[in-house]
């Protein structure tokens, strides 16, 4: 009989949340899988970091062997920070397409299984953009932008005049007549046509229904007229946005109501590739998008589909971010249930990311000592991520009814999870112990300009860009470098590693980072060289700040972290594994408590009896 591979990853999910709903019996498919087999945590990577782990998933090799090492990397030219995940190459012609490319490298486990054969459903993997020929599907995940090629950025619009714009966000200030009909836009892609590139868009009315407290929208597309109910989410809308007569492209996008009186505000969620028609292919083969949205309806295509943008610049709240979190999440299920069906043979993985996204926005509310603890809004929101949980754990019933004694399932999540309490300013620490160096009257977040326009790079030995990497300031490498290898670096290495290990935050009384690792001890490969040359390793309930991990500075070194975004994973990988559940045993030679993320692509090709490629480092555990 063929043998079937069963992965449903769940993205996120905390070994101690589990672990604990486990012993209250609150997880009732999870431990159908641990009492047929096994359950362990799972070793993750450095950094705990979604496309980082996942990518080792799918290739079996640690950060160095294939690439993608943060959300985040950083143009050595131009110091300032780039998408880590994709490329986008302008056209060599007016006529001619942008190509994208997909940083990712390495050999993931659906090209030997396709070699020998066997084909392959791989169902929003990340890092997957665009997506690769293989035998089987493939429908793209966290890398796939928005149609202006951000990676969510909502609209935000009001009557409000004294409103400013949030980060991440287009603003759009509505008429304040007292009419009930208003016109306004939708915003799509910039016009690669025009010289300048402008905005295309779509023109929408809006009728206010005050008696019935719905906001009816007449949107230019499909369907042309739709009805919304006051902090409630519209259906999909498809918009045709046009560069010229003969060129538009499609793209689809929810609206939000949030408000009808005392003055009007909605916002529209982050126009979408359209999976019947997309800009860039989102699936292999290309026209399985079309065919699953035919079959399923429309469904979101953006990377990181849940908006918590728009919860983060509070146009929306947690009711409003959790209904969406459902939506997405229905979308996932319909796609997993229906591919399910038709899955006969070979690997079938699909990936839940909503859990990931749920922890991020609502950990405050199970953590009294988060400075952005809400007493009033904790008794209903603090056991929001448990019923997300059991959520995730209904998931699995239609997956364990598709199990067979020719089937080996595997359920697992890439990283933990915890609270973020405190930012930490690593490029201030920097300039404070003069390894970076700003120019004259220049002071960290207090100086106007963006990012890193204050720094002086020719008296600069390090600075921060990522989620926790520190890049050393190289001459050849860096265009303003000044460091050679050697014994001036490694007195940077020592200087940095020294002074950040342990280092102390005296309001908590508490130490903030555990250690911090040169890129030799963790990776290896042909893609060291793309790495940071140091890694931070901070302590639960400290992070990189935000500035920081994009180029640039805070006003001060550590200060609390007010943001909606509230949990996270940046922290020791040691202290955040994930959970690896599988319905077998793993052979005696293998002790359960070593299972590395890594382990699961070889472990999965032994299963359907194809040989491990030589690039893989992880062990079967079987």
């Amino acid at each position: 009989m063929r043998r079937k591979v069963i992965v449903i990853g769940l993205d996120g999910l905390e070994p101690s949340i589990v672990e604990a709903m486990l012993g209250r019996g609150e997880l009732p498919h999870l431990a159908k899988i641990r009492g047929s087999g096994s359950y362990t945590r799972l070793k993750t990577t450095y950094p705990a970091q979604t496309p980082v782990a996942w990518s080792s998933f799918v290739t079996g090799t640690n950060p160095g062997g294939h690439g993608i090492f943060d959300f985040i990397s950083r143009d050595p030219v131009t110091y300032l920070p780039d998408v880590a995940l994709t490329r986008f190459e302008r056209p060599k012609s007016l006529l001619a397409q942008a190509r994208v490319v997909n940083r990712r490298q390495g050999v993931p486990l659906w090209q030997p299984l396709s070699k020998a054969g066997i084909p392959s459903t791989i169902l929003r993997c990340p890092c997957t953009f665009p997506p690769e020929e293989l035998l089987g599907r493939m429908l793209a995940g966290v890398g796939v932008p928005d149609l202006r090629g951000s990676q969510s950025k909502g609209t935000f619009y009001t009557q409000d005049r004294t409103v400013a714009a949030e980060d991440g966000e287009q603003l759009v200030f509505l008429d304040s007549g007292t009419g009930s009909e208003l016109t306004t836009r939708v915003v799509g892609p910039r016009n690669p046509r025009t010289s300048p590139a402008v905005d295309t868009f779509c023109e929408v009315r809006v009728q206010v229904d005050q008696a019935a407290g719905k906001l009816v929208i007449h949107t230019g597309g499909s369907p042309s007229r739709i009805e919304v109910p006051e902090k409630g989410w519209s259906e999909w809308v498809r918009f045709k946005f046009k560069f010229s007569l003969l060129q538009s492209i499609t793209g689809i996008a929810r609206f939000y109501v949030r408000q009808i009186e005392p003055h009007l505000e909605f916002y529209v969620s982050a126009v979408n590739f359209d999976p019947a028609a997309p800009m860039f292919p989102v699936s292999a083969p290309p026209d399985y998008a079309k065919e699953l949205s035919d079959k399923i309806g429309p469904f979101s295509t953006l990377g990181m589909a849940e908006d918590h943008n728009g919860l983060n610049n509070g146009r929306l709240d947690e009711s409003a971010y959790l209904q969406h979190c459902d939506l997405v999440l229905g979308e996932r299920e319909r796609t997993m249930r229906f591919e399910l069906d038709r899955f006969s043979e070979g690997l079938f993985f699909m990936l839940f990311d909503t859990p990931d996204r749920v922890q991020h926005m609502l950990w405050r509310f199970r953590d009294r000592q988060h400075p952005g603890f809400e007493p009033d809004l904790s008794p209903e929101l603090a056991t929001r991520i448990e019923e997300h949980y059991r959520r995730c754990d209904a998931l699995l019933s239609p997956v364990l009814e598709k199990v067979d004694e020719t089937t080996l399932l595997i359920v697992l999540s890439d990283h933990g999870f915890g609270t973020f309490r405190r930012a930490f300013d690593t490029n201030t620490w920097l300039w404070k112990n003069q390894l970076l160096a700003l120019k004259d009257g220049c002071k960290p977040g207090v100086t106007p300009g963006e990012g890193f326009a204050g720094v002086d790079w020719s008296k600069t030995y390090a600075y921060a860009v990522g989620l926790g990497g520190i890049y050393l300031n190289f001459e050849r490498r860096e265009s303003g470098g000044i460091l050679e290898e050697g014994t001036e670096a490694e007195r940077v290495r020592r200087a940095i590693q020294t002074g950040l290990a342990d280092f102390p935050d005296l309001q908590t009384q508490r130490p903030v980072i555990r250690s911090v690792s040169r890129r030799e001890e963790l990776y290896s490969g042909a893609f060291v060289a793309n790495s940071p040359d140091l890694l931070v390793n901070f302590h639960r309930g400290f992070r990189v700040s935000w500035q920081s991990a994009v180029g640039g500075f805070s006003h001060c070194m550590l200060e609390d972290n007010m943001r909606r975004w509230s949990g996270d994973h940046i922290v020791d990988p040691e202290s955040v594994p994930g959970i690896l559940f599988m319905n077998r045993a793993p052979q005696p030679h293998q002790r359960q408590d070593q299972a590395r993320i890594i382990d699961l692509a070889p472990t999965i090709l032994h299963y359907l009896g194809v040989a491990v490629p030589e690039s893989m480092e992880g062990a079967s555990l079987l």
